[in-house]
């Protein structure tokens, strides 16, 4: 496992942006993949948006896509996270997650995948 730390997160008004940064505490030679999850209270841990870290693929959450970007900076082994267009439905607490293994296209989306997380940063939009 390796250690994952987001920040970025903050209070936006709808329609404004934020780009949320998850740096690993090493080098991520051995990652396959860094995801992005989100959880609102009362509510599951769902799935953002997914990068592969050698080829770059990526992979978004249809109620983000078109308004997140993901990428990532091998050389600071850091994964970054462009919100757009926040409304207050995208209020949660922002988990950074990676997996070491190969992972499929269908799994890159499960929680399960994943066994390294970060603590969170939280993403409050007000109306």
């Amino acid at each position: 496992q390796v250690q994952l730390v987001e920040s970025g997160g903050g209070l936006v008004q709808a329609g404004g942006s934020l780009r949320l940064s998850c740096t690993a505490s090493e080098r991520t030679t051995s990652t396959y993949a860094r995801g992005w999850f989100r959880q609102a209270p009362g509510k599951e841990r769902d799935f953002v948006a997914a990068i592969t870290w050698g080829n770059g693929y990526t992979y978004y959450a249809d109620s983000v896509k078109g308004r997140a970007t993901i990428s990532r900076d091998i050389a600071t082994n850091t994964a970054y996270l462009q919100l757009n267009s926040l409304n207050p439905e995208d209020t949660a607490l922002y988990y950074c997650a990676a997996t070491p293994g190969v992972v499929t296209r269908a799994s890159i989306l499960l929680r399960t995948s994943y066994n390294s997380w970060g603590q969170g940063t939280q993403v409050t939009v007000s109306s």
